[in-house]
Formats: C-alpha cells, sequence, structure tokens
C-alpha cells in the first residue's frame, strides 16, 4: 500500500514555491524515520488532487527528489522510498535532568533589555503603523530575482564559493565607493570600507574596536534601543545626552567622553535633522576635546521633501568620523547588509573583529546586490519608494490635523516614520496593547528612552509598510483610543 496522501498538507503562507514546499515535506519526513525505504509514494495524480495543485507540480517535484536519490522509479508501478536515501541517525534515548545552575554558569547575560518587539504576523494587522518593515508592493522582486540568479553564473563561482575570510565583494565595494559615498559627500579608499551584516552588526563592531570599560561613550537619549543593549553589553561607561529640536547638542556631552554615536540625518527616533552650524560645532568640540564620532545615517535615501544634507564624515577633516550605512533599511530588513567607513587603522581591527565572529557577509548576497545596484535597479526602487512615501506622509499629517494628534518630531527631509506624543498620563504601552486588539500597531515610546523613569506618553508611528488608503481610518482608531 502507498503511503496515504492525507498524510501531506501544505501549510498556509509557507514560504517557497509549491515545488519545493512538496519536495520539502517528503525529505523531512524521510529524514525523520517517518517514510522509510521500500515505500511507495503517492501516485502524483492524487496527490496532487489531494493538494490542490497542478500534476506538474507534484511530477517536478518527484523529479528533484528522485535526482537526489530521496526517490526510486520502478517501471509502471510508481515512486517509492529510495533504499539509498539519508536514514536518521540512530541514538539511544535516555532520560534527562538538566542539573546546571546557569544563573552562575552563564557568565555574561545578553538578555532583558528593554528592546522594541514586533509582532511576528505583523503584516496580518490591518494597520501596521511599525518601523522598518518592508513593503512588497514596492520592492522589485522580479530584478532581484534575476539578478541572484546572475550571481549564481557561472563567471561569477568564485564571488559564490570562495572563502574571502576577511575580504568583501570587490564589485559592491567599487558601487560603495564611486556612487553611495560620493552621493553623501564622503571619499574613501578600498581599504576604508567593511561590510556589515546590516547596520547594527557595523554598530557592534565599532563599540567592541573601540571602547572597554576605561572608556566612556555618549548616545542621544532618546536613542536607538539595540545600540543602547550594545554599549551595554560592552561594559564601558555610558552617558546618556538628552537631544533636542536640533539633535545632540554639542556642549552636553561630557568632557571626558571618549566616543559619540550619533543620528544627525534622521535622529532615531525623533527624526530630527541635525543643522550644518551644529554638525561643525560638534567636529570641533571633538577635535578640542579628542574624542571619535560614530555617524549612523540610516534612512540618508528617503529625503524625499527636499535635497538630504551632507554627511557628518563629509565635514571630517580629521578621520575622527567613522560611517555607518545601510542597504536594509532601503531594500529590506532581511537582507542585513550594511557598511562602515573610517580611518584604515579601525577598519583594519573592525575587519579581524568580523573574521573572527562571522568572517564575512554571504558572497552570493554580496554579488546579488552589487548587480542590483550597479544595474540601476536600486535607484529605480528608492525613487518609487519615495513618491509612495510622500503621499503616505501627506495623508498622516492630514490625518493627524483631522483626529488633534500631537506630532512631537519629523524630520525636514522625509524619512519613513513621525515621533509622537500623547497627552499627560497617557502609558502608550497600555495603548498599544489595546490598539493591537483592533489590528492596529503602534510602536511605544518607552524602550527608547535611556532612563527608567522614562516619558510613557511617546509612541512612534511609521509608514513604510501601510498603504495610503488605510492612513485615515489607522489614524482614527488610535486617536479615539487616546481620547477615552
Amino acid at each position: 500500500m502507498a503511503i496515504p496522501k492525507e498524510t501531506f498538507f501544505l501549510l498556509p503562507g509557507s514560504e517557497g514555491t509549491l515545488q519545493n514546499q512538496i519536495q520539502q515535506l517528503v525529505a523531512e519526513a524521510i529524514l525523520s524515520g517517518r517514510f522509510r525505504p521500500n515505500e511507495k509514494m503517492p501516485s502524483s495524480r492524487k496527490l496532487a488532487k489531494h493538494l490542490s495543485v497542478s500534476r506538474i507540480t507534484v511530477t517536478l517535484a518527484y523529479t528533484e527528489l528522485l535526482a537526489d536519490d530521496y526517490l526510486t522509479s520502478r517501471g509502471r508501478s510508481g515512486y517509492y522510498i529510495s533504499e539509498n536515501a539519508p536514514q536518521p541517525p540512530k541514538f539511544p534515548v535516555t532520560p534527562r535532568e538538566d542539573k546546571v545552575d546557569w544563573s552562575r554558569a552563564i557568565g555574561q547575560k545578553f538578555s532583558g533589555g528593554v528592546s522594541l518587539m514586533k509582532p511576528q504576523d505583523w503584516g496580518q494587522y490591518k494597520y501596521p503603523f511599525i518601523y522598518g518593515q518592508a513593503d512588497e508592493t514596492l520592492f522589485d522582486r522580479s530584478n532581484w530575482r534575476l539578478c541572484a540568479l546572475q550571481a549564481l553564473g557561472s563567471k561569477d563561482y568564485d564571488a559564490l564559493t570562495s572563502d574571502y575570510f576577511d575580504r568583501d565583494d570587490p564589485k559592491l565595494i567599487e558601487f560603495i565607493l564611486r556612487h553611495t559615498l560620493p552621493r553623501r559627500g564622503i571619499k574613501a579608499d578600498p581599504d576604508e570600507v567593511l561590510v556589515t551584516m546590516g547596520a547594527q552588526n557595523a554598530l557592534w563592531l565599532s563599540a567592541n574596536v573601540l571602547l572597554n570599560q576605561r572608556r566612556t561613550a555618549a548616545l542621544e537619549n532618546p536613542c536607538y534601543p539595540s545600540l543602547r543593549d550594545i554599549l551595554t553589553q560592552s561594559r564601558c561607561q555610558v552617558a546618556s545626552v538628552e537631544v533636542d529640536s536640533s539633535g545632540l547638542p554639542p556642549d552636553k556631552l561630557p568632557d571626558d567622553v571618549d566616543v559619540v554615536f550619533t543620528t544627525p540625518s534622521h535622529q532615531c527616533p525623533t527624526a530630527t535633522t541635525m543643522p550644518i552650524d551644529r554638525r561643525q560645532a560638534l567636529l570641533k568640540r571633538a577635535s578640542d576635546n579628542d574624542f571619535l564620532i560614530v555617524e549612523d545615517d540610516y534612512e540618508f535615501e528617503m529625503s524625499f521633501l527636499k535635497a538630504p544634507s551632507p554627511a557628518l564624515k563629509s565635514l571630517d577633516q580629521e578621520g575622527r568620523v567613522i560611517y555607518v550605512g545601510s542597504f536594509s533599511k532601503s531594500l529590506f530588513p532581511g537582507l542585513r547588509l550594511g557598511y562602515l567607513v573610517g580611518s584604515k587603522h579601525f577598519i583594519r581591527e573592525a575587519r579581524a573583529l568580523r573574521s573572527t565572529v562571522l568572517r564575512h557577509p554571504p558572497g552570493h548576497l554580496q554579488r546579488t546586490a552589487a548587480y542590483f545596484l550597479s544595474l540601476g535597479h536600486y535607484d529605480a526602487l528608492i525613487r518609487r519608494m519615495g513618491n509612495a512615501f510622500h503621499e503616505r506622509r501627506q495623508a498622516m499629517e492630514l490625518a493627524f490635523q483631522q483626529n488633534d494628534l500631537t506630532v512631537a518630531g519629523q524630520g525636514a527631509f522625509g524619512g519613513s516614520s513621525f515621533w509622537m506624543q500623547a497627552p499627560d498620563g497617557i502609558d502608550t504601552e497600555i495603548v498599544a496593547e489595546r490598539l493591537r486588539k483592533k489590528g492596529v500597531l503602534i510602536e511605544p515610546g518607552r524602550p527608547f528612552f535611556t532612563n527608567d523613569d522614562a516619558l510613557k506618553n511617546y509612541y512612534r508611528l511609521a509608514y513604510s509598510s501601510l498603504p495610503v488608503q488605510k492612513v485615515t481610518d489607522g489614524v482614527a482608531l488610535i486617536a479615539q483610543e487616546l481620547h477615552k
């Protein structure tokens, strides 16, 4: 008898093509020991009917499994589990009791921070006002797929399979040097650039290279929560500096600071842009007090209201600024691809640290991104996103006026979010939980603050993944909850 077709089912929302999902179902069943050698598979016709897919889809899946020796074909009899199929290892099952005192065994804790938590199923909510998520209606999936296939070609075999050790894809580095950095007014050499696994990895590398227990780091308040966690884990001394309507005030920095972390283009989370005169004042303070600056220049591409101001790094004449850039914000967050720009002495140490932890970001990912960037698809995507974000932003501003909501901070150049302030006495974490039950997601402000007695009436509303048609109704629901 054949394996019952009812054994197979496709989960809604699963990744991959239907053919890949069927292959995975069979392979996992074999590897787990549920399907055994010489057992007969359901016919392609019966399985296709049961799964509500085309027969050719099942046939193609069977053919791939046949090629990998998971299945074997026997004349007109059908498909069977191959005798050569991988078998699950057989180990004696012994009872186990964890007797380790992990409170003593763990030398350093990394959990427990007040971080931003986004539901994994955020896309199922009707009004997701959450930051940093991609909009599939805007992303150029077709050309990204073509670039990925091109990167799999024979002429890119070395880029795909080689161990770069501590180097990066030369094509991606060339694009960053010739196209990305000049748009920010930055000139750099190849040995002054390092590709990272996103901006967060770049911040981690910077903190670990520049800081130790005897050094002091300054960060903005409110700030990017993950940066606060990174600095806490580095065990350095941390000084929190309150931002104002122009971003980080240089005159508020402590005299003994060693490294300053700042977001001058779009302050996180207020989206405030630091004026040129303040940037120059910050650089002068760095020169006078001999400290370094790590500039996180996220979202500079999203300057659709007017041309972006030059990067802080472009004004630096003494090599004191380390620049952090990212493609994950503008392409999609799962890409995890960013870069560091700094003195070759700093980059050498950051490269060595990276090589001990992850060696280098995957070669195929770097080459795919290089093709997507160099073929012009990236610039076309940025224009498309800018137009869509501009329209959503205007709809948000109108909805705020209609519902009497207070904007505490908004970027003068664009961006993808608003920093909001609720009336005094309102805890936005409670509001967020109530709104979630109504299909609305917002981000409470408490995790952004560095002090324990943080103001609880701030929140962030983003529009990167929210269709413009849903803005009015979504904002109205937020206002109703806040006005209760």
